[in-house]
């Protein structure tokens, strides 16, 4: 399993609620946190936040990943326009199990709307200790791979 020692964070109006819980498990953890969620009042735009933790992680400054918003769906989408990114929405144990086993996700989107901070944070836990199983489904990330890089290269 990969050590993750670097996670970038952020949350919207919706989930900066919940930003402190979250640095406070990973830091208790041993993992250094970038915190790019705004502490401002008001509406709080997710793409360019989501776009920001992409770039963190495809630059290499951080290993993972987490966009903390409302419903969590559109920071999926906004996560990955971002090449080289696999965003997965933690709704539930399976989802975590989904998204990391199988699809190696590097980026962990929680709808603070539709799961509560204790649950959310179980989810984290059971996110940063479920590795990529690798076989069968690092195949399928290759196809995917090639997909994004035959969109790119048609632009």
């Amino acid at each position: 399993m990969a050590v993750i020692e670097r996670i970038a964070i952020t949350g919207d109006h919706h989930g900066t609620a919940v930003v402190d819980a979250f640095i406070d498990a990973l830091t208790a953890r041993g993992i250094a946190v970038t915190d790019l969620a705004p502490r401002g009042h008001g509406v709080i735009d997710y793409p360019p936040l989501c776009a920001a933790v992409g770039r963190e992680i495809t630059s290499g400054r951080a290993d993972m990943g987490i966009v903390l918003g409302g419903s969590g769906q559109g920071e999926v989408i906004a996560c990955n326009k971002i090449r080289g990114v696999r965003a997965g929405l933690a709704y539930s144990e399976f989802a975590v199990d989904i998204s990391r086993g199988n699809n190696d996700a590097n980026i962990m989107v929680v709808g603070t709307k539709v799961i509560d901070e204790r649950h959310s944070l179980t989810l984290l836990e059971r996110w940063l200790d479920t590795p990529f199983k690798g076989g069968v489904h690092a195949q399928r990330l290759a196809q995917i791979a090639a997909i994004e890089q035959e969109e790119w290269a048609t632009h």
